[in-house]
Parts: structure tokens; C-alpha cells; sequence
């Protein structure tokens, strides 16, 4: 160990393992010492680094796998103390799935939705070159169930981006409060352009048993191939 080493965060040369586990080009070996040395360590320099990890990709793809899943663990085995780092991860990072992932081991199902309510409510319905993190937040209230999903996914009904729209539908008709969204989803409807979108909204209107009936001459005009109105505005799928 060099002189400054010593002197480097976290005592024992912890900048170096910081420096390198997210390095491409360092030697497999030495990006897995790194994450066990930043794991054990367990203070919040060494979880922000191993989180660092999971913006990279190396090869091959199960070297890639395998790092980031001890990455994971080594996280999660560092309990609360690591809350703080993987929200803040999640908050400037394009990658959701592993933060996710680990705060669904820390967390209640209850607590990750209010940390991605949070999230979503700093996104906007503009155009935006990717928006994928958005689609997955949204995506992700398509598997829970949660009082305040509804209220909070409606105006991306409106968003530019298709399949924003196509998962907020999806999110909504998933919650037992999607009644309280119907005025704005069959607004949506009548604007939307895409078909599967349009599709994904009609189904939840078979499904709940929603009509059209007041838009019923405008929504006609809408109807996909497969898709019909009743005399009462009733939704039909053949």
C-alpha cells in the first residue's frame, strides 16, 4: 500500500476500490475484489460506489450478471444505512430495475410506491429524447395496487410519448379507484392516435363495464377493428 493510500476515504485505500469498481477497463478480478472490499465496508461512499456499478456494462454478459448481482447483495446486506444512496441513485440515474430491486428488499411494498410517487411527481408529460425510466416508474404501478396511483399517473394520459400513455392506462385500470379517472381516460381516448393504446383503454371499459354513451357518435369514429358500441354506449370486443 502506497503513502496515499492511507490517506485516501475510507482508511485502507477505499478510493481505490471506488475508482475501480465501475471501471471498464480494469481485470474482472479486480472489480470483484472491489465490490467485496466496498461491501463489507458498508459506509455511504462505499454503497454510492457499488451503486456506480450498475450504470455500466461490461462483457461478457454474465460477468456483467454476476457483478452486479454481488453488488446487489452486498448492498442489501448494509440494510437502511443504504435508503439513502440507492434513492438518490434512482433519482439521477436512467436505470430503475436494480434500485428498484433493492429497495423492495429493504422496504415495504407500501414504502417503494411513496419513493416512486416521489419520483414520478418530478416527471413532466413533455417530449423528452428517453424516456424510459418514466415508462418504467409508470409501468411498475401495473403490478401493485396503491390509493394514490391513480391521481398521480391520470395526466400522463396526455403524455407525448405512446408508451407512456399506453403503461398509464394500464396503471390506472389496475387500481380499484380507476372510476375516479374515467372523465380524463375518455378524453384521452377521443384524442388518441394510437391504436394500441386506444385498444389497452376500450378493454378497461369491457372490463368495468364503462359506457361512452355521452360521446357516443364521436367515440364510433374511434373504434378499432374488433371493437363496437352498443345502443347505450356499452363497449363490445369481438
Amino acid at each position: 500500500m502506497g503513502l496515499f493510500d492511507v490517506f485516501k476515504g475510507g482508511g485502507g485505500g477505499l478510493s481505490k476500490h471506488v475508482a475501480r469498481v465501475a471501471n471498464k477497463r480494469a481485470q474482472k478480478h479486480e472489480r470483484w475484489e472491489s465490490i467485496q472490499v466496498l461491501a463489507n465496508d458498508g459506509s455511504d461512499e462505499a454503497i454510492r460506489a457499488l451503486m456506480a456499478r450498475f450504470a455500466i456494462r461490461v462483457d461478457p454478459s454474465i460477468t456483467d450478471g454476476e457483478e452486479k448481482n454481488a453488488a446487489f447483495l452486498g448492498i442489501v446486506q448494509n440494510g437502511e444505512a443504504a435508503l439513502g444512496p440507492v434513492r438518490d441513485f434512482l433519482a439521477s440515474s436512467e436505470t430503475l430495475a436494480w434500485p428498484l430491486k433493492i429497495l423492495r428488499e429493504l422496504q415495504s411494498e407500501e414504502e417503494v410506491t411513496t419513493t416512486l410517487l416521489e419520483l414520478l411527481s418530478k416527471m413532466d408529460i413533455e417530449y423528452e429524447r428517453d424516456p424510459q425510466k418514466k415508462i418504467d416508474v409508470i409501468a411498475s404501478f401495473e403490478e401493485c395496487k396503491d390509493t394514490r396511483i391513480v391521481d398521480a399517473v391520470t395526466r400522463f394520459l396526455e403524455d407525448m410519448n405512446e408508451t407512456v400513455r399506453f403503461h398509464a392506462a394500464g396503471a390506472i385500470l389496475a387500481q380499484d379507484e380507476a372510476d375516479a379517472a374515467l372523465e380524463p381516460m375518455t378524453k384521452a381516448f377521443l384524442a388518441e392516435e394510437s391504436v394500441r393504446v386506444r385498444m389497452r383503454m376500450l378493454d378497461g371499459y369491457v372490463e368495468r363495464g364503462w359506457r361512452l354513451g355521452d360521446v357516443r357518435e364521436e367515440a364510433t369514429k374511434k373504434m378499432p377493428t374488433g371493437y363496437s358500441l352498443g345502443k347505450k354506449g356499452e363497449v363490445r370486443k369481438k
